[in-house]
């Protein structure tokens, strides 16, 4: 599973844990979020996100 990042407020994806609490279940892939999701923090689209290397 990979981790991305909102690169304007910094949040957090990572695809074993999900947002529950925004609609995307636990081990949802990145490409699987659909793409008119934006940022729950600042609001920028999934495109503003970057994969972060582990």
């Amino acid at each position: 599973m990979k981790i991305w990042q909102c690169e304007i407020c910094g949040l957090v994806y990572d695809e074993a844990a999900g947002m529950p609490e925004h609609g995307i279940a636990p081990g949802t892939a990145w490409s699987a979020v659909p793409e008119d999701w934006s940022c729950p923090d600042c609001g920028m689209r999934k495109g503003d996100f970057q994969m972060v290397a582990l």
